[in-house]
């Protein structure tokens, strides 16, 4: 595909309809459109797509209308995109490796670069400082200091052979790399006001499982805020819309409790109204100051605290009724924005809105080859568990079919302290286009749903965070929107652990489970947690076993939930797919699975994915997975 006419591509896709539904390669393949950022004076257009078989980062400008740059990813894999300045575009990639020279385990390294639009040259920093990593450990930052555009970068550097987190600096004009500062190995941020000056750092001390908070006035630095946080930490949200007070989260009894800090002389404000259960903030590109706050529920929506921003907001919503709108990148003075929605109408599309004249023109679909007709409908429901508990859930029904008997793929999410979003989802979207309802519960434990929610899910692992997933089938069973008989489950991550343990700890629900990336065997787990870290108190382990119930990796209890220990007990097919450079959930845990059924005479098929990390990052291998699930669903779970 020639760059030039991709744009102009995109957008006419638009009034092409499918004649029938989808293919599967719509769906599995990674989005057509990704990683969109708009440069800070609304004169081009960053993205990420596929040209020629190959994910590719273009540059478009609205002047002249077409593509004016383009670079290839190669193999490694792209995660965000965004504009230090008009002219350079910062690129941030990651790969699986294991460091050279350094004792550390085979992990994902996240690296950033600089393109300019200009020489069309790339610069990787942080470099050419000794006794450094070229790699990033958060995203990088932009200030204007002295006149100077300087992208600020959190990295790595040694000392005594050590490693210790480090705050680099880097002048895109001269392209040079400066250690600002050298933390310690208890640094875990540092804070920047809007000129680049430090505000100060938050630290963290695993041993002591110790947060602290340390504000600088000049040279000095004071500890104005400490707090026990044994896995759950404080966060910084940022500076306030006021510019002169810091706005972070504790966790405090139970709650999630909004500490405001006034920056000149340490003393405590009254907190801002960010609402219940923020998802997010709303940051000024320009100050990266918090404007406004990120609200989740049916539709994602945003409060801002200016009555004008509001105003502005409200009429780029109510251009889109019905439809879910998110704001995914804006100019510096926030007139023109290019916004994400989903629904009905359009299915899934980006569209650039000019704010002056009133106007939004569709950019092109997320995916290609999914039209509007494609795209099945989603509600929130909620049904309650055995014990009570209201559990909310994503109910995605197939097009073209009465809500009544229909198969059922239950598709819980990963974490287990994660959530599913009000928004296209692939996987569901694929499943419900094959003819099946998908039931996605965010069972207890979820997060998103308020500290008590979240909570529910200690001690819970394999427990009543799997029953509270038979419990949404037997509601949608009961109001007849489903046949309890033809119900699978499938999911990753954690997902995959339930698929797992649907069959094994809660049996007689499903007649075959698909597992990705899934952990069956917790003790093993947390074992090769413990082999990472070096340590038997950490705080991923303290996370693990809180959930699962257990006192340590050798608690008997953590027999009592393995799919894995369970494995003879299995009384339907299972599918097993895992990526080979999965870091997250090693590859062993689907290995041994395997070998475990196999001796037990059960059903089950195995299938690797080559060069895959956990969060299927490829488009070969995720639609890979996609279609195996498919094809195993249909094969033992009939939609028709």
């Amino acid at each position: 595909m020639r760059l030039g006419r991709l744009f102009s591509g995109i957008v006419l896709i638009l009034s092409t309809a499918a004649a029938q539904g989808a293919p599967l390669e719509a769906y599995g393949q990674l989005p057509t459109l990704d990683n969109l950022a708009i440069s800070p004076d609304g004169k081009n257009l960053a993205f990420s797509t596929d040209v020629d078989g190959k994910r590719t980062v273009l540059i478009h400008s609205f002047a002249d209308n077409k593509i004016i740059a383009g670079l290839k990813t190669g193999t490694q894999k792209l995660r965000d995109l965004s504009w230090a300045d008009n002219d350079h575009l910062l690129i941030t990639q990651s790969t699986t490796a294991a460091a050279i020279g350094v004792i550390a385990p085979r992990s994902e390294y996240y690296l950033t670069q600089s393109f300019s639009l200009t020489t069309k040259q790339q610069t990787g920093f942080p470099s050419g400082v000794e006794d450094s990593m070229n790699v990033v450990l958060r995203a990088p930052q932009c200030r204007t200091v002295d006149g100077h555009r300087i992208v600020f970068l959190v990295g790595v550097t040694f000392v005594n052979n050590n490693g210790v987190p480090a705050l680099f600096s880097f002048n895109l004009e001269s392209n040079h790399t400066k250690l600002v500062e050298r933390g310690t190995k208890y640094t875990d941020n540092w804070l920047l006001d809007q000129n680049g000056r430090i505000l100060g750092t938050t630290e963290y001390d695993d041993k002591e499982r110790r947060w602290s908070l340390h504000i600088r006035h000049g040279s000095d630095s004071t500890e104005v805020f400490t707090t026990t946080a044994p896995i759950e930490s404080p966060y910084v949200l940022g500076v306030g819309p006021d510019g002169t007070s810091l706005i972070f989260m504790v966790p405090q009894n139970g709650e999630i409790v909004q500490k405001r800090l006034n920056l000149a002389d340490d003393s405590w404000l009254a907190p801002l109204d960010l609402g219940r259960n923020p998802a997010g903030v709303v940051r000024d590109p320009v100050s990266d100051r918090i404007i406004g706050t990120v609200r989740l529920g049916v539709a994602t929506s945003y409060v801002f605290f200016d009555q004008a921003d509001q105003a502005a907001w409200n009429g780029v919503v109510q251009a889109f009724p019905g439809e879910n709108v998110q704001l995914v990148s804006s100019s510096d003075d926030r007139r023109t924005v290019v916004v994400r929605v989903d629904g009905a109408k359009d299915g899934a599309i980006y569209h650039l809105v000019d704010m002056n004249a009133h106007r939004a023109s569709p950019i092109g679909p997320v995916y290609q080859g999914i039209a509007a007709g494609d795209v099945a409908a989603v509600k929130l429901i909620r049904y309650q568990a055995a014990d009570g508990r209201w559990i909310p859930a994503y109910l995605t029904l197939p097009n073209n079919r009465a809500p009544k008997g229909l198969p059922l793929i239950v598709l819980p999410h990963g974490g287990p302290a994660a959530r599913d979003m009000p928004e296209f989802d692939w996987w569901s979207q694929a499943l419900a286009s094959r003819g099946y309802a998908v039931l996605q519960p965010q069972f207890r434990g979820s997060d998103g749903f308020g500290w008590e929610h979240l909570a529910a899910g200690f001690g819970e692992w394999g427990r009543k965070m799997q029953t509270d997933l038979s419990d949404g089938v037997r509601f949608l069973a009961a109001d007849g929107t489903i046949d309890a008989k033809r119900v699978c489950i499938a999911g990753a991550s954690y997902g995959g652990y339930a698929a797992l343990a649907g069959p094994t700890l809660d049996p007689g629900i499903y007649r075959c489970a698909v597992s990705v990336s899934g952990v069956s065997d917790p003790h093993d787990m947390l074992e090769w947690q413990l082999d990472r870290a070096h340590t038997s108190d950490n705080r991923a382990l303290r996370f693990w076993t809180r959930f699962m119930g257990a006192q340590n990796i050798d608690d008997p209890k953590l027999q009592e939930i393995s799919p894995l220990a369970h494995a003879a007990s299995v009384g339907i097919p299972i599918l097993l797919i895992h990526g080979k450079d999965d870091t997250v959930v090693p590859i062993d845990q689907s290995e041994e699975m395997e070998r475990a059924l196999r001796r037990a005479g059960k059903t089950v098929t195995f299938i690797t994915l080559d060069g895959e990390d956990h969060w299927l990052s490829k488009s070969v291998t995720r639609l890979q997975m996609l279609q195996a699930t498919v094809a195993f669903l249909e094969a033992n779970n009939p939609p028709n």
